[in-house]
């Protein structure tokens, strides 16, 4: 097995475990563990150090291997989406907006918006017929 494929399955797994109920949980016990050996090592600078060695090297490891996860994800979902707008009637401009400077997506960001205020109207007009069926179908019932 490839070293990419080793680090990939790894850096999900990990991502998949320390997002679950019980790592949190164990977070939590390790912390309330530091905390009543304060105590017994009188508070000291060496306990601090402990504690805040540990979650920085932890913090600063988990970072790669979430964001690792995370590129991978984007990346799946952004083909998805790309799929999507090749088989349907969208525009193919869409393709590889990611690869747009902000000014470009801030254009094409208002023109939607643009797009969808003008939208707006027909909703309520939906909701209304939405009502209107409702209605009669609930005069229909009765009548039976």
């Amino acid at each position: 097995m490839s070293a990419r494929r080793l680090f990939r399955r790894f850096a999900e797994g990990t991502s998949r475990q320390a997002g679950k109920p019980m790592a949190f949980i164990l977070a939590v016990a390790l912390v309330v563990a530091w905390a009543a050996t304060g105590p017994l090592f009188g508070y000291g600078d060496t306990w601090q150090l402990v504690i805040n060695t540990s979650t920085t090297i932890i913090t600063f490891l988990m970072v790669f291997l979430i964001q690792s996860s995370q590129n991978r994800d984007t990346a799946a979902l952004q083909i998805k989406l790309d799929e999507l707008i090749r088989t349907s009637q969208a525009h193919n401009a869409l393709l590889n907006l990611e690869e747009l400077d902000e000014d470009d997506l801030d254009r094409i960001r208002k023109h939607y918006c643009k797009l969808a205020h003008q939208a707006y109207g027909s909703l309520s007009t939906i909701e209304q017929e939405l009502r209107d069926m409702h209605d009669d179908e609930g005069k229909g019932d009765s009548a039976g």
